[in-house]
């Protein structure tokens, strides 16, 4: 139970289907990912989209860039249906979406939704003639767009104009402002030439990418002001391991805190041999943490002290971790609303029954020099008390009953 409530006021935007999900509108915060397969290996990519969606992954984007990608795209759409694995494909097009779209039909009807950067969709005279295929297409199928502008290809000759103009002021405007404003026109021009052509606004969601936080705040901050756009966060380009982790995290959180933001991406470089899957992990523990959604339930754990020097309640809290994490997918469907459920694994007697006590199941480890026993606490109240080399499968045994016990009555509505 939350010692406090503050309920975040969302940014008004407007809703956008796409396939089965709401982007926008009032409608929860949603997790996008995007495969790095290479799209014409079928069986890859079928493999990494099915892996991403079992994490949780709402969205996931393939890059479509060659005519073989577009062959393979309702193929990888009919594979992933033939495992029970609907979640709404994203085609992520650069230089020759226009011609891929409508040479390969198939491919633009399967597709949920279609990624357009206006910085590459063409150059001179064919770039509004090619985007505006795009749209087009977009609305002959009935898809929606993500307009998504990036700071790395950035509209050279946008930016030269709001430059030259910047330069003739009295009062010229740092070169990072100018970037932004550029950012920000390309995308709300192109959504305004987009509806122009006919999409509709709830066609369009927009996006605005660049590499650093503070960038990112002051033009989604910008943003927001003019426009009722559904938008997407996240860096371009977040970096590997904690860097890319911190970085994501810090950017989202403010926006997000501020009601910003429609759908997420954390865009993190693998580590060598780490899993794919670990963005869509970022992305919904950033929510869980601030209260916007729930995914899986918590664990709560000490970060350990000098009372606390063996390893165990380590190691306990890792298994724990991991034991909820690979019931999820079954839990989800079985038992609604464990998502909620909060469990705390603590390594002595300073805080451990208090936070067990406010956890609904937790178990509070003997510190060093303790009694070895370890008290369960379940809905606030002592429960029982585990003894012996055992306690790890048995605090196991436990947490499963009392997750059979209260969410297995329950009837998930939303299927």
């Amino acid at each position: 139970m939350l010692l406090s409530e503050n309920p975040i006021t969302r940014h008004q935007t407007k809703a956008v289907q796409v396939g089965s999900v709401t982007i926008g509108g009032g409608a929860p915060v949603v997790v996008q990912s995007m495969a790095d397969t290479d799209t014409a290996n079928i069986e890859a990519t079928i493999q990494q989209v099915f892996d991403l969606h079992q994490a949780g992954s709402e969205l996931v984007r393939i890059t479509v860039n060659n005519e073989a990608a577009a062959r393979a795209v309702p193929l990888i759409r009919k594979g992933l249906n033939a495992r029970d694995c609907f979640v709404p494909l994203i085609g992520d097009f650069h230089y020759n979406g226009h011609r891929l779209l409508n040479d390969f039909p198939e491919c633009a009807e399967v597709l949920d939704k279609y990624r357009i950067n206006p910085g590459n969709v063409g150059y001179g005279q064919k770039r509004d003639l090619q985007f505006a295929s795009m749209i087009e297409v977009a609305i002959k199928h009935n898809k929606p767009v993500r307009i998504g502008v990036n700071w790395g290809s950035l509209d050279q000759d946008l930016l030269a104009k709001l430059l030259d103009e910047n330069a003739k002021s009295s009062a010229p405007k740092p070169l990072g402002e100018i970037t932004r404003e550029a950012l920000i026109t390309s995308a709300l021009s192109s959504g305004e030439y987009a509806e122009e052509l006919g999409l509709a606004k709830n066609k369009i969601i927009i996006a605005c990418k660049v590499s650093t936080v503070q960038d990112l705040v002051s033009l989604y901050q910008e943003l927001a002001k003019r426009c009722n756009y559904a938008l997407h966060l996240g860096l371009t380009e977040a970096g590997m391991g904690s860097k890319g982790i911190v970085s994501t995290t810090a950017g989202l959180s403010i926006l997000l805190q501020q009601g910003i933001g429609d759908t997420i991406r954390a865009s993190l470089t693998p580590e060598p041999g780490a899993l794919r899957t670990k963005e869509v992990t970022v992305c919904q523990e950033i929510l869980q943490a601030i209260g916007l959604r729930a995914f899986t339930p918590s664990v709560t754990a000490c970060p350990g002290c000098g009372r606390t020097t063996s390893a165990y309640f380590r190691e306990l809290t890792q298994q724990i971790q991991d034991f909820i994490r690979n019931e999820m997918p079954t839990w989800r469907s079985e038992y609604p609303g464990v998502e909620n459920m909060k469990v705390a694994v603590m390594g002595c007697i300073v805080n451990g029954p208090g936070e067990s006590k406010h956890a609904d199941i937790g178990i509070s480890l003997p510190g060093t020099g303790e009694s070895p026993v370890a008290p369960v606490f379940i809905d606030g109240e002592k429960a029982m008390t585990l003894r012996g080399s055992n306690i790890a499968d048995e605090f196991k045994t436990i947490v499963f009953d009392y997750v059979k016990n209260k969410y297995g009555n329950k009837v998930c509505l939303s299927d």
